[in-house]
């Protein structure tokens, strides 16, 4: 029987996408912010109110002098804990 199968086990391929899907919602606004996308665009502004959600308590903790050091660490940041955190947890589920 594989491992997907079992119901735990789709707990934990959940939770894993759903990690994946914020650190990408979150890199993608760094990079539509490194490449300077148009603001007033319907896809940037969403992707830039979700990642605002998303890093709310990571997007001003560092202090850099420009803006772009910023947004890669504050933004980025944010993407490696919730990739970490997601798949640790998936991976505990698994396990059960």
């Amino acid at each position: 029987m594989s491992r997907y199968r079992s119901g735990s086990n789709s707990a934990g391929t959940v939770i894993a996408v759903v990690a994946d899907v914020m650190a990408v919602i979150l890199g993608l606004w760094i990079l539509m912010y490194l490449l300077d996308a148009n603001r007033g665009n319907d896809l940037v502004q969403f992707v830039h109110h979700a990642a605002n959600w998303l890093a709310g308590w990571s997007r001003d903790l560092f202090t850099f002098d420009e803006a772009w050091a910023r947004v890669v660490a504050g933004y980025g940041l944010a993407a490696v804990v919730y990739l970490f955190v997601g798949h640790a947890i998936a991976n505990r589920v698994h396990r059960h």
